[in-house]
């Protein structure tokens, strides 16, 4: 007989059982997921992505990604600069930026390097498997709003927007702040947003506490985090992280060709089962989710036998708007026993389609091949 359980039914806090030396059932033990830890100082560590089952990541499970250690502020004397290109510069409290109209955007924060351990020929830096993505609800005032205040100049180009975060880059011998700009057109969408909560709480410090900048639809590298000032200028932003890193670099002996990291590449992700699982013939649900930075996903496929034929997967109702990912789901009927090779593959509403092979550059941003798990059923 088949046991069955519907995904949706299962949460991610398992109950380990101990037998004591004499033979009696102690009682349970709720065993939770934690962080896989890719680096310390500074801190980078994912989510443990198999076993999130919703659509809000909690802040202790939410990927960290630094290139400092944690910055040092004092929240009693916290404020915004918005200065530069502007007719009326603002210097605004918290309890200034309290009092205007706020929206909350669900996004997808995915880092540019996301399962850059997958590329082959591998390529430098963090060594990021498939958790360095986490979404939720983030409530802010559009930026859109605050620019508007301070009166945006003729001819404002970019907006940059400066951490409080810093350090010393070892390939420039120099110490600088986490420093990235938006172009004017992004920085007025309606929901670029400069936040101050998550999930219905204050945004947790190590995610950026007291105000983060939250870009829909562009890789993580965007929203910046312990925004310490906020400049508006008519020129072209050359920062570190802005020129250096953060760009696609397809070449591997050279930087022809270069161009910027920018909007989420079409993705998904194969939650369950896991690679390297061994499984019973039977029925099993497959899980996972999928995401893009451009329109929404219309189409998950499924292939069991490495991509010979596909299937569609099921896509949650009512998660085909906005900026987070769709879960989706296929139950397999398998009676055979084998190693089979599990794919999955998204479709979105501009035509998007994960490819075969990744774009391979030599910093390992955007991977986004076609996701693929090896399973042996017994």
């Amino acid at each position: 007989m088949v046991c069955r359980m519907k995904w949706a039914e299962m949460k991610y806090t398992s109950i380990m059982i101990h037998i004591n030396k004499e033979g009696t059932m102690t009682k349970p033990q709720k065993v939770r997921p934690y962080l896989t830890t890719r680096s310390l100082l500074p801190e980078n560590q994912e989510t443990p992505i198999q076993f999130i089952n919703n659509d809000s990541v909690e802040n202790q499970l939410f990927f960290r990604r630094n290139h400092f250690t944690y910055p040092t502020l004092s929240y009693s004397n916290y404020w915004l600069p918005i200065n530069g290109v502007v007719s009326a510069p603002l210097l605004l409290s918290m309890q200034d930026i309290l009092q205007y109209p706020s929206k909350t955007v669900e996004v997808v924060l995915e880092c540019s390097g996301d399962k850059r351990n997958l590329f082959e020929p591998k390529t430098f830096g963090e060594q990021w498997e498939k958790g360095a993505i986490s979404q939720g609800k983030w409530k802010g005032v559009p930026l859109r709003t605050l620019l508007e205040l301070s009166g945006i100049g003729e001819g404002a180009k970019e907006v940059v927007v400066e951490g409080y975060d810093y350090g010393l880059r070892n390939d420039l011998d120099e110490v600088y702040t986490y420093t990235r700009s938006l172009p004017i057109e992004k920085a007025l969408h309606q929901d670029t947003i400069i936040a101050y909560e998550y999930n219905n709480q204050p945004i947790p410090f190590k995610h950026g506490n007291p105000l983060r900048l939250i870009v829909p639809q562009w890789y993580a590298m965007a929203s910046v985090k312990w925004i310490k000032q906020i400049s508006v200028i008519n020129t072209t932003f050359n920062g570190p992280f802005q020129n250096i890193d953060y760009m696609y670099y397809p070449n591997k002996d050279n930087d022809l060709n270069a161009f910027p990291v920018t909007a989420i590449n079409i993705n998904s992700t194969i939650q369950k089962p896991l690679d390297m699982e061994k499984i019973n013939t039977g029925v099993h649900l497959i899980k996972g989710i999928a995401w893009t930075g451009k329109g929404v996903i219309t189409k998950v496929e499924i292939s069991m036998d490495d991509g010979n034929t596909w299937s569609k997967a099921d896509i949650l109702p009512g998660k085909k708007v906005g900026y987070g990912w769709v879960s989706w789901s296929f139950e397999w009927k398998i009676s055979e026993k084998g190693e089979y090779t599990i794919k999955s593959r998204a479709t979105d509403s501009f035509g998007q389609i994960q490819p075969n092979l990744p774009f391979w550059n030599k910093k390992g941003y955007g991977y986004n091949a076609i996701d693929k798990i090896k399973v042996k059923v017994e």
